[in-house]
């Protein structure tokens, strides 16, 4: 009885020291740059240390992304989840993460997390949940959170006091402490601090009009930009 006892406590030990027979391993990944057109730099922005932004370059959660006036970046944060990041913005990504089965070699992909903070600027994201695991994507600024509720594209502009957020396609959320969460639907905006209760159509904000507008011909290019990195990528 006591080697039989003996066995289990081992057995159960490796079982742990190998992450779980039922947990997964959670790792740190690294956002692929699908373009970048003008003199980008990414890196640690507390220590001023930055480096330009090539086709070779590994983003990863705690970087900044700086892109001058006239220049762009395009992201793959994850499968799923692309962004450009317009001239004159900044960008930090805060989470970049996939979990996977412990018992699996290759993959048996649990889900995957990432998230961004826009500082200044303006990004255009597309965000899919066609890829096969479960996935979790969140845009935030100085006034607002934001999450996908579904297969998304939208626009978010901020100057660091003002943030104004447009949705081209689909639908995402701005969660809220003391109330339900603002649904942002196709053609319709919405500006924090909130000078409505409700999303408002595009329509009748030139302003609005015009994010709608950059995020429909932006999305062509990340579409196109997206089928190339599927082909060929191992994640």
């Amino acid at each position: 009885m006591r080697f039989v006892s003996c066995s289990s406590i081992l057995a159960l030990c490796l079982c742990l020291l190998g992450n779980g027979c039922s947990k997964g391993i959670t790792r740190s990944t690294a956002a692929t740059v699908f373009f970048v057109k003008g003199n980008v730099v990414f890196g640690n922005a507390e220590r001023n240390d930055f480096r330009p932004v090539t086709p070779r370059s590994k983003i990863q959660a705690g970087d900044t992304v700086r892109t001058p006036d006239g220049a762009s970046v395009e992201l793959a944060l994850m499968p799923g989840a692309f962004v450009q990041v317009s001239g004159d913005s900044e960008i930090k990504i805060e989470d970049l993460r996939l979990t996977k089965d412990g018992n699996e070699t290759a993959g048996g992909v649990l889900d995957r997390r990432a998230a961004i903070r826009i500082n200044r600027g303006r990004i255009v994201s597309l965000f899919s949940h066609s890829d096969r695991s479960p996935s979790e994507f969140s845009v935030t600024t100085g006034q607002v959170s934001l999450r996908p509720d579904s297969d998304c594209l939208f626009s978010v502009w901020t100057d660091g006091t003002t943030s104004r957020v447009a949705c081209g396609r689909g639908e995402l959320s701005a969660p809220a402490d003391d109330r339900p969460p603002m649904k942002i639907v196709a053609g319709y905006f919405s500006q924090w601090p909130a000078a409505a209760k409700e999303p408002i159509a595009a329509i009748t904000d030139a302003r609005a009009q015009m994010d709608v507008k950059t995020a429909l011909d932006v999305e062509l290019e990340l579409l196109d930009q997206a089928a190339g990195w599927q082909n060929r990528r191992v994640f």
